[in-house]
């Protein structure tokens, strides 16, 4: 795996708040600014072998919570990927079918990374998300992980509000199914333009017509337009959608039938049964489809300047056009 030692990427962090450098002793992180309030030599603590890099007073994060192991990565119960993972192989294709757009376009990220050692940001990643394992198995790629939670593929523990890498420090940016999980997905993609070098590449994936997924850490959904206008000061190399209407009609199905049983299971029974849905999506033209996705994906390269509201009105490219 691609993962960098938090050892070789100590000099990219910076602190939360104000952005100096950090230093570090006795077990902690803390700010080298004498006027920043998290200057105390214990103010970022390390929980286990993470850095907890979070400004608690600008977050939805609780230290008290965190240090608890509440959060679990925003979710409060266990993460679908990974039951589907515990699967007998023919099942856990039903349950969580390969992303084969993920797939396309993050070779598509690879392969528009140039150097010997670049390095790939992944937002959000205390578990490796469908259709990107690619990323870790790069032996030229330099992952860097945060999350709200520790994990095995993470380097420290983040709020990506506040991003606590040092500016331009990263080749490429990888934000699956996150954006939706952040009270300022508008802040995010800042914090993510900043973070990236000159013409470094992002990648997202985030959901338009799903449930609540994530209980109360779940916010924010977006129209194709939307999410284009999200990563606005990005050139577009690519975008559309991830899932299609099927996709989006299995997933209704499956907790119309939860709400009238009240039960998780008879919902993903239902699922199971009508898995043949998501093949609907390959009927439907392209147009409707971006009217109608469950999700959308945008790969694109940092750029200077930003769309403007004339350009993002024509750029929609849905079936709803005017007479």
């Amino acid at each position: 795996m691609a993962l960098i030692e938090l050892a070789d990427l100590r000099h990219l962090l910076v602190c939360p708040r104000c952005r100096s450098p950090l230093a570090d002793g006795r077990g902690a992180f803390h700010c080298t600014s004498p006027g920043c309030p998290y200057h105390a030599p214990t103010d970022f603590p390390v929980t286990g072998r993470w850095p907890v890099l979070v400004d608690f007073e600008r977050s939805v994060l609780h230290r008290e919570a965190l240090s608890t192991g509440a959060y679990r990565g925003g979710r409060t119960s266990p993460n679908p990927a990974a039951r589907a993972d515990r699967l007998p192989a023919v099942l856990a294709h039903v349950w969580k079918p390969p992303n084969r757009v993920a797939v396309r376009n993050v070779d598509l990220l690879l392969r528009g990374l140039l150097g010997s050692a670049p390095r790939l940001l992944v937002v959000g990643g205390a578990t490796i998300g469908n259709g990107v394992d690619a990323v870790y198995r790069d032996p030229r790629i330099q992952v860097i992980g945060f999350d709200i939670v520790p994990s095995p593929v993470t380097q420290f523990i983040a709020d990506a509000h506040q991003i606590p890498l040092a500016a331009a420090s990263v080749d490429a940016v990888l934000v699956q199914a996150v954006l939706e999980h952040v009270l300022d997905p508008a802040l995010v993609v800042t914090e993510i333009h900043r973070v990236l070098k000159d013409d470094g590449l992002v990648y997202a994936e985030t959901p338009f017509l799903q449930q609540v997924h994530a209980g109360a850490y779940d916010f924010t959904r977006f129209t194709a337009s939307g999410h284009r206008y999200l990563f606005r000061r990005f050139e577009e190399l690519g975008a559309g959608p991830v899932a299609g209407p099927g996709t989006q009609l299995l997933w209704s199905v499956d907790h119309l039938v939860r709400g009238l049983t009240r039960s998780t299971l008879a919902g993903r029974g239902a699922r199971g049964l009508l898995c043949w849905l998501r093949a609907l999506d390959r009927l439907v033209p392209a147009s409707y489809a971006a009217d109608d996705a469950a999700a959308y994906y945008f790969l694109g390269r940092k750029r200077d300047g930003e769309m403007s509201a004339a350009e993002i009105v024509a750029y929609y490219r849905g079936a709803q056009t005017d007479a």
